[in-house]
């Protein structure tokens, strides 16, 4: 038993923190502006997206476990190295945005705490910088696991908000939908955010990275479980706070920090504080993971060397990369003026359109005999798979049907 235990703690990690980091500073910012907006009506949308998440990170880290190789790898290997690039490409504009949000979270929540952006945010990107170049994968993801701990804080706040709990339960159980732009726009953010492609890149490069064989595959199973509902908890208790205190009375919010400073008249201070802790955490690990994962996949799909385990030496362009993702996302974050929210959920969007693809990619890799062996999906696997992939591309869709008769 004790043997088991050790392993499990020497194992978990990579599903937990992909997980969380979903729920970083653009997640925050747009499952806030979901409860402010909409109050509870969105949250049923959280069970089903939880599933999926569950799902389709099982998916991915089964192939790193499988194949040990990144998914990008996988794709260039399979489909060639011009569907790659038009993937990298989209993924890129993606993260670049998602890479800003971060820096702008560490900016907000600071300046509720009184801290001015122009010293947070250069002493936040250079410590940033120092843990992913200087450190190792295993100190890197202790402070990752770390960080993935602090998001109960958003629990609480969920609590202290003091939520109407029949009209949230009614709102997790009752599904709504309507085909209005603003909430179709939302709706798309909220999965797009939860269930991030460049979080898929992530988790199935660190299981990698991190070396699991497939007779220990249950215990990552175990991990990328946990970190999926325990992520999925935490985006609910945001748009149940946002929800409990901004909806109720007509507040909208321009950004997370926004979100955490309209809490004190209606939860108190303690609320204020928990979210805007819990708001800078999330914007740290996300300015590490973001990058990191970009990283991944830029290299493992143009053929570099990539890994946190390896000097600027070793791998050149990973490290190189990194430390230009950094500078392009924090220098932004500077200047108060950048439309923050407007970037945060374009990136939502963008990423729940990009979603769809990169699910194709994944479901017809994980399918593939060759590759995995009888590690291949169930056919519960693919059923689900294939009915979010739909959905994504039904959503998408209908969405850009609705923008185009506005235009016109």
């Amino acid at each position: 038993m004790k043997h088991r235990a050790l392993k499990i703690l020497a194992l978990i990690g990579p599903g937990i923190i992909a997980a969380a980091v979903g729920n970083d500073a653009g997640g925050i910012a747009t499952y806030s502006a979901a409860g402010a907006h909409f109050g509870y009506r969105l949250l049923w949308v959280m069970i089903p997206i939880t599933l999926v998440l569950v799902i389709v990170q099982e998916m991915c880290a089964r192939m790193g476990v499988v194949s040990g190789k990144g998914l990008s790898d996988l794709v260039r290997e399979v489909y060639g190295a011009k569907t790659t690039f038009y993937m990298l490409i989209g993924l890129l504009i993606a993260n670049l945005s998602t890479i800003l949000s971060e820096f702008a979270g560490i900016a907000g929540s600071m300046e509720i705490f009184d801290v001015p952006r122009y010293v947070s945010v250069p002493i936040a990107a250079f410590l940033v910088w120092w843990v992913i170049t200087k450190g190792t994968y295993r100190s890197a993801e202790k402070i990752f696991f770390a960080a993935a701990i602090l998001y109960f804080a958003y629990i609480v706040s969920g609590f202290l908000a003091r939520p109407n709990w029949g009209e949230v339960f009614e709102g997790t159980l009752r599904p709504s939908f309507e085909f209005s732009k603003p909430y179709l726009l939302m709706l798309v953010g909220v999965i797009g955010t939860t269930i991030t492609p460049w979080m898929q890149f992530f988790l199935q490069s660190s299981v990698v990275e991190k070396g699991v064989k497939t007779e220990d595959y249950r215990y990552t199973k175990f991990d990328v479980g946990i970190g999926a509902i325990l992520s999925g908890a935490v985006a609910f208790f945001i748009m149940v706070a946002s929800g409990a205190t901004l909806f109720v009375h007509g507040i909208r919010v321009e950004t997370a920090a926004d979100a955490a400073r309209a809490l004190l008249p209606f939860a108190g201070q303690f609320a204020e504080i928990l979210f805007a802790i819990g708001l800078l955490n999330a914007s740290i690990l996300g300015a590490m993971i973001v990058p990191l994962a970009t990283s991944y996949f830029i290299c493992e799909g143009l053929g570099f060397e990539s890994g946190v385990n390896k000097s600027f030496r070793e791998a050149p362009w990973f490290n190189g990369i990194f430390t230009v993702l950094i500078i392009l996302g924090a220098i932004p974050a500077l200047f108060p003026q950048t439309p923050l929210l407007k970037v945060m959920l374009t990136a939502q969007v963008v990423n729940g359109i990009l979603l769809a693809p990169v699910l194709i990619f994944i479901v017809l890799l994980v399918n593939k005999k060759w590759l995995m062996g009888h590690y291949t999906n169930k056919p519960w696997h693919n059923v689900i798979a294939w009915t979010t992939v739909v959905a994504l591309i039904a959503l998408s869709a209908v969405l850009v049907v609705n923008s185009f008769a506005e235009v016109f």
